[in-house]
């Protein structure tokens, strides 16, 4: 085989790959909260669900840090997607954002019931626990982040680093 039909072979098996790869990229990319189907054994897929127009509202709500309309578009999503792990975590978040970490606890619990290996998750859970000065509690979902990142992650090291924080005597957020 020659370098040129070799290389014809490698762009062929490359755009095959890259085609059936991009309908789930395309799925995240467009702010769906859930991944697009995977495709049936005879090559079909069903037609992609339409991205959640308040999953969206949810998350731009939470870059201008508008903790209610956030809270609002969450409701609504988990009412509609009842087995979302991620909006139930996102919902956890905006209600600790918007003051009570006590409050939080219990979304970030739902979400964790959902997808017990949720990075997201178990790392704001932790955080909720440190504004509740419950270091132990920060501290188990640490050590769970700890087997779940073999190779570490981000939520890891966030987690650590607003541990390390709080027992400094930096108030954690």
């Amino acid at each position: 085989m020659t370098i040129t039909s070799r290389l014809a072979s490698l762009a062929v098996f490359s755009t095959v790959a890259l085609s059936l790869a991009l309908p789930n990229y395309q799925a995240f990319a467009m702010g769906s909260s859930s991944p697009a189907p995977a495709p049936s054994s005879t090559g079909s897929s069903k037609p992609m669900p339409a991205p959640n127009p308040d999953f969206a509202n949810a998350k731009a709500a939470i870059a201008k840090q508008d903790w209610q309309s956030a809270i609002a578009s969450l409701n609504k999503v988990t009412a509609a997607e009842p087995k979302n792990p991620e909006a139930y975590n996102l919902l956890g978040y905006a209600v600790r954002k918007s003051g009570n970490p006590q409050g939080s606890l219990q979304y970030y619990q739902y979400a964790l019931s959902l997808d017990p290996k949720h990075l997201g998750a178990n790392e704001y859970i932790g955080e909720a626990y440190l504004q509740l000065n419950d270091v132990a509690k920060a501290e188990e979902h640490m050590k769970r982040l700890d087997e779940l990142c073999t190779f570490g992650c981000k939520e890891l090291t966030e987690l650590k680093n607003a541990i390390a924080a709080y027992k400094a005597g930096k108030k954690s957020s």
